[in-house]
C-alpha cells in the first residue's frame, strides 16, 4: 500500500471486527494476535469481538485470557451451540463501531485484504464483501475440486432464488456500514451456514449498495461445513429466506442511494 493510500486507510472511521467462534482453540492463539496487531496500527479506535457459539473446548479461556492484556478485545459467550449465523448477528448487533467488519476466524481471507473493502465503502457502497469468484480474486490454497465444483453450482441456484448478481455469498469477510448492518441483521433469523445469503438477500431488498471485491484466499483445513448434509439444509434455507422476506420491498419507502 503506498504512503498517501496509507495516511488515508488510518484516518478511517471506528471499526468493529467480529468473529464468530465455535471449538476454535487451535486457530485463536494465532489469529487474534495477528487481527488485533493489525488493527492496533490502522485505526485510532476499534473494537474486536469474538463470539464463543456454545464452545466446548478452550476458546473462551483462550479468548479471555488475550482480552485481559488487550482492553479493545471482548468476549461474547454463551450456551449451548447456536450456529454460526446466530453468532455473527449477536456480535453485529452488540457491535458500535462506524464500520463493522465481520471475519472468520482462520483468516482465510488475510485481515490485510481490509483497505480494498474500506475503498467501497468510501466510494459510497453501504457493503463490501470479499469474493473468491470475480476477476481479479486469487486463490493462493484452493478448496479440494468437489467443494469447487459444489459451490459454484450452488451460487448459481443462490443467484436464481435469493442474490442475483452476487458471485460468492459465503466468504467469511464482509464490512458494513453501521446503519446498514444494524438494520439488515435485526431483520434476519437464519442461525446456520444459510445466514450469509439471508444477509445479502435483504440487503438487496432493502436497496443497499453491495461491492464484490476481488481478494486473495486460502482454503484451511478443518471446515464444519458437510456437503451432502448442508447441501439439503441450504436448499430448505433458500426457500425459507424467499418466503420470510417476500414482502420486505414493501415496507421500505425509499431505496438507499450511494452519495
Amino acid at each position: 500500500m503506498s504512503e498517501q493510500n496509507l495516511l488515508s486507510f488510518t484516518e478511517s472511521p471506528t471499526i468493529s471486527v467480529v468473529v464468530p467462534a465455535y471449538n476454535e482453540q487451535s486457530r485463536l492463539g494465532d489469529t487474534l494476535p495477528v487481527m488485533y496487531a493489525y488493527l492496533k496500527e490502522h485505526f485510532s479506535q476499534f473494537e474486536l469481538l469474538v463470539v464463543d457459539d456454545g464452545s466446548t473446548d478452550r476458546t473462551p479461556a483462550i479468548v479471555q485470557e488475550f482480552a485481559q492484556q488487550h482492553p479493545e478485545v471482548h468476549l461474547i459467550s454463551y450456551q449451548p451451540n447456536r450456529g454460526k449465523g446466530h453468532a455473527v448477528r449477536t456480535g453485529v448487533l452488540r457491535s458500535h463501531g462506524e464500520w463493522v467488519l465481520f471475519s472468520d476466524a482462520d483468516l482465510a481471507t488475510p485481515i490485510e485484504e481490509l483497505p480494498n473493502l474500506a475503498a467501497k465503502l468510501r466510494e459510497g457502497y453501504d457493503i463490501a464483501i470479499a469474493s473468491r469468484a470475480v476477476r481479479g480474486a486469487k486463490l493462493v490454497v484452493r478448496q479440494p475440486w468437489y467443494r469447487e465444483f459444489a459451490g459454484r453450482s450452488f451460487n448459481l441456484m443462490v443467484q436464481l432464488l435469493a442474490v442475483p448478481g452476487i458471485h460468492d455469498t459465503q466468504c467469511g469477510f464482509k464490512l458494513f456500514r453501521q446503519e446498514a448492518a444494524r438494520e439488515i441483521f435485526s431483520r434476519c433469523e437464519e442461525n446456520g451456514f444459510s445466514f450469509d445469503i439471508e444477509v445479502l438477500h435483504v440487503a438487496l431488498r432493502l436497496g443497499y449498495r453491495i461491492a464484490e471485491v476481488p481478494v486473495h484466499w486460502m482454503h484451511r483445513e478443518g471446515s464444519k461445513v458437510r456437503l451432502l448434509r448442508d447441501a439439503v439444509r441450504m436448499f430448505l434455507a433458500l426457500l425459507r429466506i424467499s418466503r420470510r422476506h417476500h414482502a420486505l420491498r414493501s415496507i421500505v419507502q425509499e431505496p438507499h442511494q450511494a452519495p
